[in-house]
């Protein structure tokens, strides 16, 4: 039997058959193959095997797609982790409390990129705003009750040590004349210990989507952790 006439060109034909699995390998071609066979078929034969192989693509391209996520995502995570322990770090470096406040909102914001940062305890004392005014910008001073007040979430949730949200503008009593540019806020609540009131730290971003509700709260939560202690040290 007679092989049938060879329709390719000599040199691409013996090319083919010289590395077979390079057609194999190639998706573009083989996509063109399975096209042109079933061109070939007719339109009322159904090839189950071109419909198996258009599944299987379909499903290692969301494969794909979901390995860059989960690779961005781990990313991100480690890029968070390594931003809060630097900030940790620079947390112990200061020798007094208004060295310690001098670097919230200049070492600390520069490492957390925030655009500003504020600390708001209570107090019972009516002379606790100008005492505040003496220490510097980053120090709020408030009535007992305001924490609670602000970092209300308004649906009835019970307090979070961390509540991120978006704002059309900041607050003049946290962040004085920067609270027009602030576009999102994290909420940290401090536990300053028995018989003391309640602390905030507060940190204010420009950037409307770098905290939001959808974000984990688990690598601020730690360092709300630290700030307590940290401001334990200086109040006792």
């Amino acid at each position: 039997m007679s092989s049938p006439t060879a329709k390719l060109a000599p040199p691409l034909r013996d090319a083919i058959l010289a590395k077979p699995d390079a057609i194999l390998d190639d998706l573009g071609v083989m996509n063109a193959l399975v096209t042109a066979n079933e061109r070939a078929m007719g339109s009322n034969i159904v090839d189950l095997r071109g419909i198996a192989m258009e599944r299987m693509e379909a499903r290692l391209d969301r494969l794909e797609d979901t390995h860059r996520s989960v690779i961005a995502a781990a990313y991100e995570n480690l890029a968070g982790t390594n931003q809060i322990h630097r900030a940790v770090l620079r947390l112990l470096d200061p020798v007094d409390f208004p060295g310690f406040l001098h670097t919230l909102n200049t070492d600390l914001a520069e490492i957390l990129r925030v655009d500003c940062v504020a600390l708001v305890l209570e107090t019972h004392q009516d002379d606790g705003t100008a005492a505040a005014a003496r220490m510097g910008e980053v120090l709020k001073v408030a009535a007992p009750g305001f924490i609670n007040s602000y970092a209300d979430t308004g649906r009835g949730d019970p307090q979070r040590p961390v509540l991120l949200r978006q704002l059309q503008a900041g607050t003049d009593t946290v962040f004085g004349a920067k609270a027009q540019d602030i576009r999102s806020e994290a909420c940290l609540r401090l536990d300053l210990g028995t018989g003391r009131l309640p602390g905030l730290l507060v940190l204010g971003s420009a950037d409307p989507n770098q905290f939001t509700p959808q974000h984990g709260t688990d690598l601020l939560t730690f360092f709300a952790g630290v700030f307590e202690r940290s401001m334990c040290r200086w109040l006792s």
